[in-house]
């Protein structure tokens, strides 16, 4: 069996799995209470089912039976990484698939969870718990249901953001797997220290953050606009847990999209995400940042806190033992951009941009 974490990846000769998109993230949580009021009574999204040791949850415009699972134990980590493929038969092609890249695989045909039928969960050539699967029981989709409406409502599972040490092959295997790159962040040796990596028609499913791996960085839902953040941040001040936004709310350059980053009672990040856009064409180009450009993280300049490029949460094997965490050997997006190290930059050297020039145009009359 390969290694999950170095060494060269195989591209397998059978085809890879048809993924249509993202579908759900297991979060093993260590008090299972303390959680429910973090997700439900605060984020507002919406219980399909619980019992005493595991809640269901969806966000407001889905169809399928969860888009999160909360599970108690006694790590706090992610469990598996699901995604939805685009036929039974697709499910065939996720086991012929690993099988051939020689990681570890478990096929379930009555699924890992409720809701959820045939599935295979693999550790992927990452150290990743990914799951794919076709059939699923749907539930009603609340998307007509304003009287369920919260101010700050999350409508939609948009994405995933996992830790890994080499981005490179990271960005190798999930491009054979179908994903295509949005958008990156090198340096002017080439050094990649992050990729944004899609299916569905926007900027991504998962992206590929550099950093000590394989872990998870954070799962992001959608809303339908800014202001449904802004009144997330209102409440999270008035129950007085503002110590747990830890970045944001802000714009950032790579996607585009408003963002928030809050920590849930076990530090698992969630990112609250709105207004990316469409990558569906197949000539759709690719968006690469220098990271010495400090508008590529936060497109109004504010600096990033260290704890968002060094925290992350544990992942889980499929026997539910957390994986080793390798280091990055590379160096770190925060070495070279975060303090006064004079590495970053709004506008290069001489090259004040047409924007920037019109304002001082404008201020001279």
């Amino acid at each position: 069996m390969s290694n999950p974490f170095t060494g060269p990846i195989i591209t397998p000769t059978v085809p890879a799995p048809d993924i249509v998109r993202c579908a759900y993230l297991e979060l093993v949580v260590t008090d299972l209470a303390k959680s429910r009021a973090f997700y439900v009574d605060l984020l507002g999204l919406h219980v399909t089912e619980e019992d005493e040791n595991t809640i269901y949850l969806r966000s407001f415009e889905e169809f399928i039976h969860h888009n999160l699972v909360l599970r108690k134990g006694p790590v706090a980590a992610a469990a598996a990484f699901a995604y939805r493929v685009k036929s039974p038969a697709e499910v065939d092609a996720a086991e012929a698939y690993y099988r051939e890249l020689g990681c570890r695989v478990e096929r379930r045909k009555e699924g890992f969870t409720k809701g959820v039928g045939d599935s295979v969960r693999v550790e992927d050539p990452l150290g990743f718990p990914y799951e794919f699967f076709y059939d699923v029981e749907h539930v009603e989709r609340l998307t007509q249901r304003y009287d369920l409406y919260s101010a700050g409502e999350l409508v939609r599972l948009d994405h995933f953001n996992q830790v890994t040490p080499d981005v490179p092959r990271g960005r190798k295997y999930l491009e054979d797997l179908g994903f295509r790159v949005s958008e990156d962040i090198k340096d002017s040796d080439g050094v990649t220290y992050a990729a944004w990596m899609h299916r569905k028609q926007t900027v991504h499913d998962t992206a590929l953050t550099g950093g000590n791996g394989p872990r998870l960085h954070h799962i992001a839902f959608s809303t339908h606009e800014k202001h449904n953040i802004i009144q997330i941040c209102d409440k999270m001040g008035a129950l007085r847990i503002s110590d747990r936004i830890e970045r944001g709310p802000g714009r950032h350059g790579v996607s585009n999209a408003f963002y928030l980053y809050i920590l849930d009672p076990d530090g698992h990040r969630v990112e609250i995400y709105t207004q990316d856009y469409y990558t569906g064409d197949p000539d759709n180009p690719t968006v690469t940042w220098d990271v010495h450009d400090n508008q590529r993280r936060d497109w109004w300049g504010n600096p990033v806190v260290p704890s968002w490029y060094t925290e992350a949460s544990l992942v889980l094997d499929l026997d539910g033992n957390p994986q080793p965490v390798i280091e990055r050997t590379d160096a770190s997006e925060m070495a070279v951009t975060v303090g006064a190290d004079g590495f970053s930059y709004t506008r290069p050297d001489g090259a004040s941009g047409e924007a920037a020039e019109g304002f001082k145009l404008g201020a001279q009359v």
